[in-house]
């Protein structure tokens, strides 16, 4: 983890910095893996089990939730509660058009119709100020996205949702541990979606994704939905599908999450560098909002020459991605929708401007001063 006292590192030699680095990661928490691996291997109990529900109850306490139901991956986990809270064909849902496609693509999938809504260009996050606007007789749930780690406004879009009866699916793909207010993300719509791909802050080893709900029903129906609407082994009264938590995954992930709170102080502590570097230059940190615990799943910056600098740090051996491209609103699937370019003015220029750099907590110093230089001297910050 990047501390203080780094100071300016004028580049001599050529130096790779992955963007991610899960093998540093593993050589860290090995031993405690091996031995957790090993246990369900020697049980030769995979599906569900006692792994599986410990790891339910662990994240339901870390969430601040009262329940928690293990499903196969973190688009199991928006699908399978939309699902849960009613929404089917032709229904509206309100959500982002700046998130990974799940988001949406879940939405499809059940029938129902996305519907856009803009960004707050500091955040990223769904602006509440335009949510109520786009709520019509058809509007059954809306789904904000806590992106890249930061929670969006919950109390904006809490009050106009039990306003007007509508719920909400929290969309914490990307936060686990993040807080608004003192209260963590996935705690405070109807349903929170986790997910726990490998290069999330808590990553499994292979897919995995979880739904954290304050509803005993809720949670109870989710347990049905995830094993095909079953009751009992055979009897289904409603249609579900097949998404399991595998017990490997819960027991990789039971190790890690005793991790994760330091990991994510590791991300802060490496953003506060990067901030202190780009104060003043031609690059925008992401904002961070007072009351909220950002726990950087990516660390994203801003800048107009985006992709000159992105092909630039490529060649220099940096890790970057662009997290996204293109806005929801402007794919080929989605066109039917009939959403046109100019229609979601930030999100698109954020498609545009931003690009994420490495933030993991196992940086070196030695590596954050690379980045943040090989930046400035490219952009005419130094």
């Amino acid at each position: 983890m990047a501390g203080g006292g780094l100071t300016r590192n004028r580049k001599q030699t050529p130096m790779n910095v992955p963007l991610l680095d899960l093998k540093r990661q593993y050589q860290t928490i090995k031993d405690e893996i091996n031995e957790a691996i090993a246990e369900v291997v020697e049980s030769q109990g995979f599906r569900l089990g006692p792994k599986v529900a410990a790891f339910e109850g662990e994240i339901a306490g870390y969430s601040g939730a009262k329940r928690a139901v293990g499903v196969a991956s973190g688009t199991d986990a928006i699908l399978l509660a939309l699902m849960a809270v009613g929404v089917g064909r032709d229904d509206e849902v309100i959500t982002t058009p700046y998130t990974f496609f799940a988001t949406a693509g879940a939405v499809a999938r059940v029938g129902a119709v996305p519907v856009f809504v803009d960004i707050d260009p500091k955040t990223y996050n769904i602006d509440p100020s335009k949510i109520e606007a786009a709520i019509t007789e058809k509007t059954k749930a809306i789904m904000p996205v806590h992106l890249y780690g930061q929670c969006a406004d919950m109390d904006l879009i809490m009050e106009v949702a039990n306003r007007r009866g509508i719920a909400v699916v929290e969309d914490a793909a990307q936060a686990v541990g993040a807080e608004y207010k003192g209260r963590r993300a996935g705690s405070f719509g109807q349903a929170g979606c986790f997910s726990f791909f490998p290069s999330k802050n808590l990553g499994g080893y292979g897919d995995g994704g979880m739904i954290a709900t304050d509803s005993d029903e809720l949670a109870d129906l989710l347990v049905s939905l995830r094993e095909h609407g079953q009751t009992e082994a055979y009897h289904h009264w409603t249609i579900g599908t097949n998404s399991r938590l595998d017990a490997l995954q819960a027991a990789v992930l039971s190790v890690k999450l005793r991790h994760l709170d330091a990991w994510s102080d590791g991300r802060s502590a490496n953003a506060d560098y990067y901030g202190s570097r780009f104060e003043g230059t031609p690059v925008t940190a992401p904002w961070r909002e007072e009351w909220s615990r950002h726990i950087y799943n990516q660390y994203i910056i801003r800048v107009q020459n985006r992709d000159a600098l992105l092909a630039h740090l490529r060649e220099e051996g940096i890790g970057c991605a662009i997290y996204y491209p293109m806005p929801l609103h402007l794919q080929e699937c989605f066109r039917t929708l009939g959403y046109a370019e100019g229609d979601m003015p930030e999100a698109e220029k954020a498609a545009r401007e931003t690009l994420s750099i490495p933030v993991f907590s196992l940086l070196t110093n030695e590596e954050m001063a690379h980045v943040a230089d090989t930046i400035l001297e490219f952009v005419g910050g130094a």
